[in-house]
């Protein structure tokens, strides 16, 4: 039969005592059974106990939450909340420092208690700690945990925030501005501004008066300390909502009735990016006078075609800059795509523009471009902006040198890199062509290798005595059948003809291509001291040859695999420029991931036609 619901069986705890494993009714007022819990120890004064929770926040059980106690949940007897309450409000007030650390330990783990928090504020307990805060006199862990008690106290929505002092709010907002704050400090002091501000209208006025965004970007610019998930979404809104004050100047037209004698005002008529294109412009022409100079006087040495127009070029660069950076969205619920970058400069997007304009006239000049080319070059440096961005770098400094690397030529390697990762290429169709392809490349490239021994090649030969070295040279025949080889007094300007090589080794007779260290003269005491170093150097020594070239083509005479890291080379270069000449037809054509279907056989194979009639014949 199950016990009845109303009763529950815990065990208690009690320091230096065994567990009580009794049954609680919840009909039977909660001090009835602290009384008996109590009695259970001979603990006198029950009105002095209270019952909490043995583990998680371990809160105090009440009236109202003692419903929520499960079957076999450990609980604790404990000092009740009143009493607590007075005992840590007189160690906090003591001139002991340690009993007050160890006060306010404890005061900042309990204040997240309700039961608790409400004793302790009836006591004036908050009072207390805004007078500690406003003393001036703590510092340190002491510190930490004074503020931490403090929010923990106020977020149970008791006292009023509008009861703050003045004096206390320039307490805390005077941690927020020092520049090298501890960051248990900031954080909680970050934490208390924000609730006043969330709380209180007349707040969020002395809270503005006394921080400013400039300060709360300066702490932003510390690298070691953990960004998470919330912070990152915050900096994030923070980032869009100070470009979206660019929206104003972005969506300005410029009046087109200004007196000049040629008219710029109608460039900057189109709106976005409107005025916003002039004003970086001129902070490019004041701020950075010698690029901007070096500009525009590389662009009037240059041939009038590839002239790379500065004014069309900011322009087309703001609406870009505008358009990638999102300038006048609202920010997205849940998003933490936030720059870094973004906070360590006052004038980020003056300066992330003045980056950009000189990485878009390096582009224009590696592509040798036209007039005609300005899209073109506008999208490679789109790309460039982008692929730097998604890279994360913390400072201008690391956007330049990502930008350095990303040439045009490094965005044509990775455009076909991409393209050729992309799922078409790894669909079952391209797989079967490429295990088709590479049967006939590598026999393209074991003919390269076969005429390239018949051609020959020259060598040092080594010997004891380094200064006395000579050359020997070694070419295949015709028909692959013999080596020929022999010494030479010097190297040799040209092809060296047969009948001066005096020595043959015919192919027939070679069993093996030994390379590396298991070469017969390096294995000989002598040899190996004085090719050590040499050997080390070279992956590809043999008893032959120094080369790739050699060992695939001798690998190759033999019948063997051309394993060299060359070869490898070569024949991904070959199938890759084979595959994109054999596709070039496909291009936005999805590739099928089979066959079609065979069609069914006919009913009847009869497709035989009488040709035999009068009209089969033509007059």
């Amino acid at each position: 039969m199950p016990p009845p619901s109303d009763i529950v069986k815990v065990a208690i705890e009690w320091p230096g005592a065994n567990a009580q494993l009794i049954e609680i009714d919840q009909k039977k007022p909660l001090s009835s059974i602290v009384r008996e819990v109590c009695d259970g120890w001979s603990l006198s004064g029950a009105e002095q106990f209270a019952l909490r929770y043995a583990d998680g926040p371990q809160l105090y059980i009440t009236e109202q939450s003692r419903c929520d106690i499960k079957n076999g949940t450990i609980l604790r007897l404990a000092i009740s909340p009143a009493r607590a309450a007075r005992q840590l409000l007189e160690r906090i007030q003591s001139h002991g420092i340690d009993a007050r650390l160890e006060a306010l330990k404890e005061l900042a783990k309990l204040s997240a208690d309700p039961t608790f928090a409400a004793e302790f504020i009836t006591m004036e307990g908050i009072g207390t700690l805004a007078r500690l805060v406003e003393s001036g006199t703590h510092f340190g862990e002491m510190l930490a945990f004074t503020l931490t008690a403090f929010l923990e106290l106020m977020d149970h929505g008791i006292v009023s925030w509008d009861l703050l002092s003045l004096s206390f709010i320039k307490q805390i907002a005077g941690y927020v501005n020092q520049p090298m704050v501890d960051v248990s400090i900031l954080q909680r002091s970050l934490a208390i501004l924000e609730s006043m501000v969330l709380n209180s209208h007349s707040l969020y006025h002395r809270v503005a008066q006394e921080i400013t965004v400039g300060q709360l970007i300066g702490h932003l610019q510390v690298g070691n300390r953990p960004i998470k998930a919330e912070m990152a979404h915050q900096l994030y809104v923070l980032q869009v909502l100070t470009f979206n004050l660019l929206e104003e100047r972005m969506m300005t037209k410029m009046d087109p009735n200004d007196q000049n004698h040629v008219n710029p005002a109608t460039d900057f008529t189109q709106t976005p990016p409107g005025m916003l294109a002039l004003d970086n412009m001129l902070y490019l022409a004041k701020l950075h006078q010698d690029t901007y100079i070096r500009i525009v006087l590389e662009n009037s040495s240059r041939e009038d075609k590839h002239e790379c127009p500065f004014g069309r070029c900011a322009i087309e660069l703001t609406r870009m800059l505008c358009e990638i950076l999102q300038v006048g969205e609202l920010p997205n619920e849940g998003c933490n795509d936030y720059h870094p970058m973004f906070f360590t400069h006052d004038r980020a997007w003056e300066e992330f523009f003045c980056v950009c304009i000189q990485l878009l006239n390096k582009t224009w000049k590696e592509m040798r471009a036209t007039a005609e080319d300005f899209n073109k070059v506008m999208q490679v440096v789109r790309e460039q902006i982008t692929r730097a961005l998604a890279m994360k770098p913390a400072s201008l400094d690391q956007l330049k040198s990502k930008l350095r690397s990303l040439s045009y030529s490094e965005i044509l390697r990775l455009r076909q890199t991409e393209r050729m990762s992309q799922d078409d290429f790894q669909s079952p169709p391209i797989i079967e062509l490429r295990e088709r392809i590479q049967p006939e490349i590598l026999e393209l490239i074991k003919q390269q290798r076969l005429n390239r021994l018949c051609e020959g090649s020259c060598f040092r030969k080594l010997g004891n005595r380094r200064r006395q070295e000579k050359f020997w040279f070694c070419r295949l025949s015709l028909n692959h059948k013999v080596l020929h080889y022999g010494d030479l007094d010097e190297s040799p300007q040209g092809e060296v003809p047969f009948e001066l090589l005096s020595d043959k080794i015919h192919v027939s007779d070679v069993k093996s291509v030994v390379t590396g260290k298991d070469c017969p003269h390096m294995k000989e005491k002598s040899a190996l001291k004085q090719n050590k170093v040499r050997c080390q150097a070279v992956s590809c020594l043999f008893s032959l040859v120094l080369y790739c070239i050699w060992t695939d083509g001798l690998c190759a005479l033999l019948g063997r695999e051309m394993s060299s890291d060359l070869t490898r080379s070569d024949l991904d270069t070959l199938i890759n420029m084979e595959m994109k000449l054999r596709l070039l037809d496909l291009e936005n054509i999805t590739i099928p991931e089979a066959p079609p279907p065979v069609p069914k056989e006919p009913s009847s194979y009869n497709f035989t036609y009488n040709y035999t009639t009068s009209q089969d014949y033509f007059v």
